[in-house]
């Protein structure tokens, strides 16, 4: 008996070459997981979220503007993206994350495993 990986819609949703919704599996489907978590804005003390129908849905990565590129940043940004992973993509594990800043533009490089499949993201937030 083989072991068919499990499938599902990638986002952000795009089309592919057959004229239906975009799938994956494996390590396409865990980076477009996590990227679809981090970079949609979750209700906050400043935002009452992006998603009507489900505001809490996101990381809050917007919270980190303007703020000095310094120690504390990163370790908010390590907070937020755990947390966030922790509640919307339950299976995976921060494995590592390094925050780079130039000017406005701050870059989350994110890498997860989630069981057997390791992925890496790369989130540019730009202000």
């Amino acid at each position: 008996m083989s072991h068919k990986a499990a499938q599902n819609f990638l986002a952000p949703f795009r089309r592919d070459k057959k004229r239906d919704f975009a799938v994956g599996s494996g390590e396409a489907l865990l980076a477009s997981k996590v990227r679809q978590v981090l970079l949609t804005e979750g209700a906050t003390a400043r935002s009452s979220g992006e998603l009507l129908w489900r505001t809490n849905f996101g990381a809050g990565l917007a919270l980190l503007r303007h703020q000095r590129n310094d120690a504390a940043l990163k370790e908010l940004a390590r907070v937020y993206v755990r947390d966030a992973l922790k509640r919307w993509v339950p299976g995976a594990e921060l494995v590592s994350l390094v925050v780079e800043q130039d000017g406005p533009a701050l870059t989350l490089r994110v890498r997860v495993r989630e069981k057997d499949v390791t992925a890496s993201v790369d989130v540019a937030l730009d202000w």
